[in-house]
């Protein structure tokens, strides 16, 4: 292998090491989208709270009784 050879191979694994890091930080940083809720997903859970503080929540077993 000639100098020039061992230079740009040197130059390409250098690179992917930047790549590399920089995925990685991107990963970390990165918003899981299953976890983003939308306004209709907001008002649910928002209902929810609600209707466990009134009390009218069934349980499982409650449920499956009725069924």
């Amino acid at each position: 292998m000639i100098m020039t050879e061992i230079a740009f191979e040197r130059r390409i694994f250098h690179e992917l090491e930047i790549i590399k890091n920089e995925l990685k930080d991107i990963k970390e940083h990165m918003v899981d989208v299953d976890i983003i809720l939308n306004e209709k997903e907001k008002m649910q859970i928002e209902e929810s709270f609600r209707h466990e503080k009134e009390g009218k929540l069934v349980s499982l077993s409650e449920f499956k009784k009725k069924l």
